[in-house]
């Protein structure tokens, strides 16, 4: 006698956080800044590092990444875990894939975060695996964005050939540190030039750091968005 095996798979949901802060008069239309956190990091902390970008009249929105990383020391709650934007086990298939996803969920968190505001251009910010992460948003969608920042990441400009042309509108600005080990400068430098020549609006600034989050690279974003008319609040 053989034994039925029913195999499926089915959905789980999970709250993830987000946080829009307002600079500038309230209601007025403004610019939309869409903060992406690096890997084990959270919104909590994310907005610490980027204090002073809160300085420009926009509407902030910070969003946490959906994947809990677990705390091994146990000593954090729940909600104070870091957090992953996407699964990547070295294969480029699953990483585009969940790439993808993570995409739509941004999509998800701006038109429900941006009701009932009125924004006048929107920039997409992220850091390491966020910077990954905001690099792909912006080329897989490029009418929802006008300016993109990724620092110490890579965009994956090798995802969307032949259909980079769609993007060619987009601001870009890449901020590496030349010491750094984690993602190395290089390849992040050879993508800008090629969008460059591509006939992007891009800037690449290499700054003596490693891959960690320090100030010079949240100033450097700031004054970059300060000469495309962003305004100081």
């Amino acid at each position: 006698m053989n034994n039925e095996v029913v195999t499926g798979k089915a959905s789980f949901t999970i709250e993830v956080p987000y946080k829009i802060i307002e600079k500038g008069r309230k209601g007025e239309e403004k610019p939309l800044i869409v903060y992406l956190h690096g890997y084990n990091q959270n919104i909590e902390y994310f907005e610490k590092k980027m204090r002073s970008m809160l300085t420009l009249e926009a509407y902030h929105l910070f969003i946490q990444a959906p994947y809990p990383i677990y705390d091994s020391s146990r000593k954090l709650k729940v909600s104070r875990w870091g957090r992953a934007w996407y699964l990547y086990d070295g294969e480029q298939q699953q990483f585009l894939k969940s790439l993808e996803k993570a995409s739509g969920f941004i999509d998800n968190v701006i038109e429900d975060a941006t009701q009932g505001f009125k924004s006048s251009r929107t920039c997409v910010l992220g850091y390491s695996m966020g910077g990954y992460l905001s690099g792909y948003y912006a080329l897989s969608r490029p009418q929802n964005v006008d300016d993109l920042i990724v620092i110490s990441g890579r965009i994956k400009t090798e995802a969307f050939e032949g259909r980079r042309e769609q993007a060619s509108h987009l601001n870009v600005l890449a901020v590496h540190g030349s010491e750094d080990a984690s993602v190395y400068p290089e390849p992040q430098k050879k993508c800008i030039e090629l969008l460059h020549k591509e006939g992007f609006n891009t800037t690449f600034i290499m700054v003596d750091e490693g891959h960690k989050l320090v100030p010079v690279f949240v100033e450097e974003s700031k004054d970059w968005l300060l000469q495309k008319s962003y305004r100081k609040s």
